[in-house]
């Protein structure tokens, strides 16, 4: 099964986590990312300490557990390479509406978009000699 395709069938929930240029780490929560092709992907982003920590340091990290019972899911390691705020392909990939407790009515938006550097599962890490 293709990343993709992973998450375009397989339900849970995500964390992007982002660091400014100093180190100082924060955590959201994040919808299933937006696939480009099967090396890059996007996220909606809101003008936030997400967003803006990634005009300073481009790395990121994705996390989505599994729904369901046990440790099951996926993380990746992110690195952003393009943003654009174009609204008409903002809306042509979001989703669903966007839920209210999400953010303000006419906020700024953004469509980030970031290259897969690494994927390891959810717990552990690849095996040996990978």
């Amino acid at each position: 099964m293709t990343l993709s395709d992973y998450f375009e069938k397989t339900r849970g929930k995500g964390v992007l986590a982002t660091a400014d240029d100093s180190g100082l780490v924060d955590a959201a929560i994040y919808a299933r990312p937006h696939f480009v092709n099967e090396q890059e992907i996007a996220f909606i982003m809101a003008d936030r300490l997400s967003h803006r920590n990634l005009q300073s340091n481009p790395h990121a990290a994705y996390l989505f557990i599994e729904s369901g019972d046990g440790y099951k899911g996926t993380r990746l390691h992110l690195t952003m390479v393009s943003q654009e705020t174009d609204l008409d392909k903002i809306q042509a990939i979001r989703r669903r509406p966007l839920p209210a407790e999400c953010g303000i009515e006419g906020e700024s938006r953004y469509l980030v978009q970031f290259h897969i550097d690494r994927v390891r599962p959810l717990v552990g890490d690849e095996p040996k000699g990978t």
